[in-house]
Order: C-alpha cells, then structure tokens, then sequence
C-alpha cells in the first residue's frame, strides 16, 4: 500500500479481528511511521453509533482538554475571536468552552448538535482557530481531511495517541480500537511533521496535543511548548486563567431563554 500521509510505500504490520467479525490488514510506513489499515469496508457498521460504547473517557477527556486549551488559546492565539469544534460530537466541548469564556462554535456532519444547539458552524465563515479531538484517528484521507479543517483555520489544537516506539502487536495497543473499528489511521510524530511540510504549517508535539499553525511562536511560546510535563503545567495554569475570563453560561441563555 501507499502511505496515505508521504506516499511512501507502506509494508504489512499484521492482520487482526476487527469488531469480532472482520479479518483486518494494517499497514506501516517505511518513511514516516504512519499506520494505517486497508481500505475500510465495515465503517458502516462501525458508525452505526457515532460514538462507540468503549469510550468511557468521553466526559474526562472534555474535562481535561477544555483545561489545557484554555491555556493554549491565552498563550498562542487571541482568547477574543470566534473558535470552531471540528467533528464536535454532541456539542459537549463547545459549551464547556463556552462556559469558561471563549466565542466556540460547534461542526459535526454526523452528529447532532444536543449541548451546544444555536452555536453550530456559519457556512464560508473564517475561524480563529479550529479544535478537533479524537478525530485524525477516524479518517480515511487524512490530507484531504486536514485540507478541509484549513479552510476554517490556519491554526489547529488537535488531539490523537501517538504510535509507541517499538510498534505494538495489535494485542498490546489498546488505541487500535479493533472492538469498535473506527481507528483506522494511527501517526507519529514524523507524520504530523510530513502534513506540516506538505501544508507550509508549524508543528508542535504536547505528548498527545498536536497543534498545526501558520502562525509562527515567539522564542518565549517554543519555550514554553518545549517545558517538560508542559502539558501538564497547561493544565494548572488554567485554573488561575479562568479567574480572569468571564463565562457565557447565562448569556447564552438570556439570548435564547424567549
């Protein structure tokens, strides 16, 4: 196969059980570690729930990366201007975001909008900045898809396990996802790299908080992003950050209460 990332030839990794029915072939790149699987026939029916039954982490991860990227947003990018959640599920991180102060919007093709509801995408409309979390995992064209998040934005905080270093049997890595199938392209950081170069964007690696920008950081912010446990820290910083910001819990209610 063709490395769907450097279109660098791919060699077969292994076979395993996907949704205890199909016999499923992955695939590693030779250049720039990408793994994916062959062509998915059965995401039908791995999508007959968009969200599947084994992501328990739902609620704990909205929690944790609503925490960060209000770091983020207050160190990199203007907290003031519109913010679009690409692939947003049920609108869950739109209003945590929300709540905690920023101007987010909520996108998602196959999902319904039920916790954000009157804040959905605008058609055509530019964003600041587009957030996309456990979503780069899911797509077949990875390019093609990052294409599309940048007609939204130029700046991009996503978040998507990183393959371990040696590659895992497919026993051993619980993010294959084999029980649900909806994994179906796996990076590493050289294959983020490669979809900086190939989109002329700047890359930087939080363990699994990727951010792909146009905008180039100041030696304090690539200082910052470089700190050991930066993610971490992130996540500490933003409690004193929210004393500071100001919630849009009961504007947004006054603005749809009639």
């Amino acid at each position: 196969m063709t490395c769907k990332i450097c279109s660098t030839e791919s060699s077969f990794l292994f076979k395993t059980n996907v949704l205890n029915t199909y016999n499923v072939s992955y695939f590693k790149c030779s250049a720039c570690g990408f793994i994916q699987t062959e062509k998915p026939y059965w995401l039908e029916e791995a999508y007959k729930n968009p969200i599947n039954i084994s992501d328990t982490g739902i609620v704990l991860r909205n929690q944790r990366l609503s925490r960060i990227v209000t770091s983020l947003i207050v160190l990199l990018f203007n907290r003031k201007e519109k913010i679009l959640d690409y692939a947003g599920g049920f609108g869950l991180f739109t209003r945590m975001m929300r709540d905690i102060g920023f101007d987010f919007y909520w996108s998602d093709p196959y999902t319904k909008n039920e916790m954000a509801r009157g804040f959905e995408v605008e058609p055509g409309r530019k964003y600041h900045l587009t957030t996309t979390f456990e979503s780069f995992e899911h797509f077949e064209n990875p390019r093609k898809e990052l294409e599309t998040i940048l007609q939204f934005s130029e700046n991009i905080i996503l978040s998507t396990e990183l393959v371990p270093s040696p590659v895992p049997a497919a026993a051993d890595w619980w993010y294959y996802g084999t029980e649900h199938g909806q994994h179906i392209a796996l990076y590493t950081k050289k294959a983020f790299e490669e979809l900086a170069r190939q989109f002329g964007l700047h890359y930087y690696n939080l363990d699994n908080v990727h951010i792909l920008t146009k905008k180039p950081v100041s030696v304090f912010q690539r200082t910052v992003l470089k700190l050991p446990y930066v993610k971490y820290l992130l996540y500490l910083t933003s409690f004193f950050i929210t004393l500071f910001l100001h919630s849009k819990t009961f504007d947004d209610m006054n603005t749809y209460k009639h």
